[in-house]
């Protein structure tokens, strides 16, 4: 008999167990399930938005408050022999009362719950009740219970199966929230049942796809059961038998007309449909795609069918503080984000949740790989129980629910913990007790080796390999580098080369149209709301600080906005030039990070209300598949294309005015997925007057503008310019503003959100020679005066704050 599925979303209520500071009625306010409790008291007009202002600072009482979600539903019994109700996600210490009477709790946020409840249903109108425990209640008990540990913040995340950044840091608010944040249904069946279907498409070892495919049942007798797989569109099936009285059964078989899966760097990605059956009545529905992954652990290089890949990476947090707001769309439009500026693998942090399906099916469509930490990050965690169950039982779901998606291509145990422990005084304090290590190196890589050996797992980032050598070595495995941004200044990328950057980052201010939404009163120096969306330590220093040498300190807050969201792009592209020259000795950068989670200064491309950042046009720059690098002296060519790159390379020496002073020509090429190194001619290398000169390197449609000295110390000319604006682009809409230089312009830009925050630019970070002009397109708004697009503070290039 076909399984009966009822989802539960509809007639929630939300009441306080206990006083709140707000006019929560006693009968309480509607709810959305799937959703949290912050964001129904805001829909409800109790609160104000967290987001804005300092607001977030009034609503700590939220996360130590017990809350109650209620609802009422009808059920009729029917000829099944068994009901469940079914949450795929509760946030995170709960009990569930059906009628009055405990179904079942929960302390987990990181997994599903099954509860059997048909007993306590009854023919009508029945009740739901999911009761909360205040996060902190529950986690700072058991952090009393078990003696405090040492981590990154003071607040006791470490305590309770919950997304970390929950509870704050250095670029997200302390927003504690409790909520069913996942979907909840009565499922009744009669056995046999599906309970759990993992499927892993890999490649043998001639390179034909294959499929494992491994079922569990919940059944009621001990007769042989008859279940099937088929690939569709792959011309693949086979029937299997579960034999009496287990409860698994695994077939693999090969699927030779299958195509393989690539990342969109490497090729295509064909999907395929699998349905798993069980007997006539029950049925599972998944697609996978078919590749195979490796890792070299001494280089840490990915492989993807035997190619290596150099990674071209962003680090992902949770897009939203209440992720039940997170859409599939709006997946979708981080990650067209994410691959418009050549990104082909994104890491999810381990301070977060695992994603949502959505987020996987989307990463297999588009063609981006995921490394996946597990949900541990920067502290020491007890192995103690109840934790150390609800790890494993965590992570037995999420390694099954993850397993079909081709475009996760790596398991990492957690984030800076074996470096905190190694490096940040974490052992003196720890006095011998337990803080993770046989969750990293014992726990989980037993749990992948026998649920998920399709995949290599890495214990976390950073590691070297071995526990013991220090764990941010930066020529064994993963490397995370942030003396610069926290000491240094961001020519010490050069310093060395890695093998592999997992994480690395400088801060930068968000768009304006965000900035303005976030925060009300006048923007200037110092204000202090916009302090408030600043959350690293000394975060407004560092990014003075940062700007070093290279561009002048600000006097306004248009130029501080300007010139630290500048040094932010050139600072991220500055490493990862230097670090693709390295190839194939490095293999990979991973920039902390692709998104925000709310309006802030923050270390991100594209910022909390989804707009781009001037990182994210240097970063399609640094990340395209052909680029030019000068580094010691050198031009290098870095081809991370299918094809050859070949031409004829024209340097030239230029005064400032544009007067070519020297000039060299070279045919010139480089393999395939390769790098070569063209020695720069001394007549170009070497400037009469570093100052008043400059360094223009062409191939093909590629040019490469290098300064011999800081801004600070160029005599760039004030600006001067002709701008014109037109309505109407060549597909009828937007604006069409033509720059034309008449003096050298450094880094030319546009920022039409200044005019209204639905306007976007498609290009920035454009350096024009005197007479040469550039096109930029403005789309997504109607402006009341367009010719704004071509005056300040609309348009900007270096030259409006540099010293001459």
């Amino acid at each position: 008999m076909t399984p009966r599925h009822l989802p539960l979303h509809d007639g929630w209520t939300l009441v306080a167990d206990g006083p709140v500071p707000v006019g929560l009625p006693t009968a309480g306010v509607p709810a959305t399930v799937p959703g949290c409790v912050h964001t129904d008291l805001l829909a409800a007009g109790l609160i104000d938005d967290p987001y804005l202002d300092d607001n977030e600072k009034r609503l700590g009482w939220i996360g130590r408050t017990d809350w109650t979600y209620r609802t009422a539903f009808t059920w009729s019994a029917d000829a099944h022999a068994f009901t469940d109700l079914c949450f795929d996600g509760l946030d995170t210490v709960a009990t569930i009362l059906v009628n009055g009477t405990e179904a079942g709790s929960t302390a987990n946020q990181h997994r599903g719950y099954r509860f059997p409840v048909r007993q306590l249903l009854r023919e009508g109108r029945n009740t739901l009740d999911v009761r909360f425990t205040a996060p902190y209640t529950y986690a700072e008990a058991l952090r009393d219970e078990l003696g405090d540990l040492p981590g990154a913040y003071s607040e006791p995340y470490a305590f309770i199966r919950k997304m970390a950044c929950n509870f704050g840091w250095d670029w997200g608010p302390t927003l504690v929230t409790s909520g069913i944040w996942r979907p909840v249904a009565l499922e009744s069946w009669s056995g046999p049942r599906l309970a759990e279907v993992k499927v892993l498409g890999d490649l043998d070892g001639d390179g034909v796809p294959r499929l494992t495919v491994t079922v569990h049942v919940d059944r009621a007798g001990d007769e042989e059961l008859a279940a099937s797989v088929s690939v569709v569109g792959a011309g693949a099936a086979v029937a299997f038998l579960v034999p009496p009285g287990e409860d698994h059964a695994t077939v693999t078989f090969a699927v030779p007309d299958a195509e393989v899966w690539w990342p969109h760097s490497h090729g295509a990605q064909p999907l395929y449909d699998i349905v798993v059956t069980l007997g006539d009545d029950d049925a599972w529905n998944g697609r996978t795609g078919f590749r195979g992954v490796a890792l070299e652990r001494d280089a840490f290089r990915i492989s993807v069918n035997d190619e290596p890949v150099f990674v071209r990476g962003v680090n992902w947090i949770p897009d939203d503080c209440f992720p039940a707001r997170v859409t599939r769309q709006r997946i979708s439009d981080r990650f067209d984000q994410a691959i418009a500026m050549g990104v082909n693998l994104i890491r999810v942090w381990g301070g977060g949740v695992y994603e949502s399906d959505d987020f996987y099916e989307l990463a297999d469509e588009k063609g981006l790989l995921v490394w996946q930490d597990f949900p541990f990050a920067c502290s020491a965690y007890p192995e103690e129980q109840p934790l150390y169950d609800e790890v494993a039982a965590e992570a037995r779901e999420n390694l099954v629910r993850l397993a079909p998606h081709p475009s996760l291509v790596l398991w990492c145990g957690n984030n800076e913990n074996l470096e905190g422990h190694a490096d940040w005084g974490w052992q003196e304090e720890l006095e011998g007790r337990t803080w993770g290590h046989a969750y990293y190196h014992e726990l989980l890589p037993a749990l992948c080796a026998e649920i998920d050996p399709t995949r290599p797992y890495w214990p976390g980032s950073p590691y070297s390999g071995s526990p013991d050598l220090p764990p941010n070595d930066p020529a064994l495995g993963t490397v995370h580098l942030w003396e610069v941004w926290n000491r240094v200044d961001y020519t010490r990328y050069a310093d060395t080369a890695p093998r592999f950057v997992a994480e690395f980052g400088f801060q930068g201010p968000p768009a304006y149209a965000t900035l303005r939404r976030a925060v009300s009163g006048p923007l200037g120096l110092g204000a202090p709301l916009i302090a408030h969306h600043q959350k690293a330590e000394d975060g407004d220093a560092k990014l003075l600080r940062g700007l070093g040498d290279h561009l002048p300190q600000p006097t306004s807050f248009d130029d501080w906005h300007w010139l630290t969201q500048l040094n932010q792009a050139r600072a991220v592209a500055f490493g990862i030039r230097h670090f693709r020259s390295h190839s194939p000795y490095c293999m990979g950068a991973i920039v902390w990070q692709l998104n925000d989670c709310w309006p802030v200064v923050s270390w991100a491309a594209v910022d909390g209300d989804g707009r781009r950042k001037p990182l994210w046009y240097a970063l399609r720059s640094a990340y395209a598949d052909r680029l030019m690098a000068v580094r010691d002296g050198a031009l290098h060519l870095v081809n991370d294309s299918a094809r050859p790159w070949e031409g004829t390379l024209r340097l030239t020496r230029r005064s400032l005015d544009g007067a070519v002073l020297a000039e060299e020509t070279a045919v010139v090429g480089t393999a395939a997925r390769a790098v070569t190194r063209v020695p720069l001619p001394p007549s170009v290398a070497e400037p009469d007057d570093s100052t008043r000169e400059v360094l223009v390197a062409e191939l093909g449609e590629l040019r490469v503008v290098e300064f011999y000295e800081e801004d600070t110390r160029l005599a760039l000319p004030p600006a001067r310019y002709d701008a014109t604006v037109t309505q109407g682009d060549e597909s009828g809409i937007g604006y069409r503003v033509t720059v034309t230089a008449r003096t050298l312009l450094r880094d030319l830009a546009l920022f039409p959100d200044r005019l209204d925050p639905a306007a976007e630019v498609d290009d920035m970070l454009v350096t024009l020679l005197p007479g040469e002009s550039a096109v930029f397109h403005v789309t997504g708004a109607v402006l009341k005066d367009p010719e704004a697009l071509g005056a300040r503070p609309v348009i900007r290039c270096v030259n409006d704050t540099a010293r001459s």
